[in-house]
C-alpha cells in the first residue's frame, strides 16, 4: 500500500493498488512531486503507430481527489512517443479490479522499443473539481486580452 501526503492538511492519503503484472511498485520519491508509472510489458511501435501502453495496475484514488497522468519529461527524448490525450484525467470512480491504467501514445519515430518496467509516465493527485453552475449573461464586464493564445498583443 502506498501513501501520499496531503499538502493542505499534512495528512497521509492511502491509495489502494492492485498489480496485474510483476513491475516495480508505485512509490512517491522524496525529491519529486509526481509518482512514476511503468510500462507493464515490452512495447514495439512503428512511426505513427498508436497504442495504449498498459501500466500494470488498478488503484483507488481517495475520495475527493483526481489523478492526472502525464508523460515523464524524458519520455519523448528517449522513446519518441507522445501521449495523445496530453493529460489523462483519472477520476476516483475508475477503481474496479480490472480498471487497469494505460497511457495512450503514438510513436513519432520508427522502431520504438520500450522495455517492460520502463518509467514512461507519472501522475499527481489533485483535489477534485467542485460542482459548478453556469449562468448565461448578455455581456462580460472584463477587458479583452486578444485572440486565444496571445498575450494581448495583436
Amino acid at each position: 500500500m502506498n501513501e501520499q501526503v496531503d499538502n493542505q492538511t499534512n495528512e497521509s492519503l492511502t491509495i489502494k493498488v492492485k498489480y496485474h503484472t510483476d513491475i516495480d511498485s508505485l512509490q512517491q520519491i522524496s525529491i519529486g512531486d509526481a509518482i512514476d508509472v511503468r510500462a507493464a510489458k515490452d512495447i514495439h511501435l512503428l512511426c505513427m503507430q498508436y497504442t495504449k501502453i498498459p501500466l500494470g495496475f488498478s488503484c483507488k484514488i481517495p475520495d475527493g481527489y483526481t489523478a492526472l497522468l502525464f508523460p515523464r519529461s524524458s519520455t519523448f527524448e528517449k522513446y519518441g512517443i507522445i501521449q495523445v490525450n496530453s493529460t489523462g484525467i483519472i477520476d476516483n470512480s475508475f477503481a474496479g479490479p480490472n480498471d487497469i491504467w494505460c497511457m495512450p501514445v503514438v510513436a513519432l519515430r520508427t522502431d520504438v522499443n520500450i522495455p517492460k518496467n520502463t518509467r514512461i509516465g507519472q501522475f499527481i493527485i489533485i483535489p477534485k473539481m467542485p460542482q459548478v453552475q453556469f449562468e448565461t449573461v448578455d455581456s462580460l464586464e472584463y477587458k479583452n486580452r486578444g485572440s486565444f493564445g496571445s498575450t494581448g498583443e495583436i
